[in-house]
């Protein structure tokens, strides 16, 4: 009798089915915002284009985003289960390759700088205060969200 492929996946990580899903979702939000659609759920989007840290091929991933004064996003790793979202792993493993799209500015090259200390929680109690939502999947969470800010190069 044959054996069956074991799942070797940490507990808490997406599986074949769910990842497809997320594809296909987040094609479809990246045609939207691609469109003119600037808020999801009431949160501002843009799409974070990074390349795969293995496959060497281009990523592209709608992100809600939380200004940071006139010209810096902030982005948080909140997806992903156990572990932070592939497209952080992305970004930190290529941060000269990284770039946003946002509705009606097209394409711009961004430098990636993950928020340590004092700066990451400052940052947080913003996005927290404007997104409570996003504060409460962080209290459900094990790890602790990387907040990322974005600038232009």
């Amino acid at each position: 009798m044959a054996q069956q492929p074991t799942d070797k996946r940490k507990p808490g990580t997406p599986g074949a089915f769910s990842r497809w899903m997320q594809q296909k979702m987040n094609a479809r939000m990246n045609r939207k915002i691609r469109r003119g659609r600037k808020t999801f759920m009431g949160m501002d989007v843009l799409i974070l284009n990074t390349v795969g840290r293995r496959s060497g091929e281009p990523r592209q991933t709608p992100l809600a985003w939380f200004a940071d004064g006139d010209n810096a996003w902030l982005i948080v790793g909140s997806g992903g289960g156990s572990q932070n979202p592939d497209w952080h792993a992305n970004l930190m493993a290529h941060p000269d390759r990284a770039s946003i799209e946002l509705p009606g500015r097209g394409t711009l090259e961004v430098t990636p700088q993950q928020l340590t200390g004092d700066e990451r929680e400052q940052a947080w109690k913003r996005i927290a205060d404007d997104q409570p939502r996003i504060a409460k999947y962080q209290e459900k969470s094990e790890r602790k969200y990387p907040v990322v800010r974005l600038a232009p190069r």
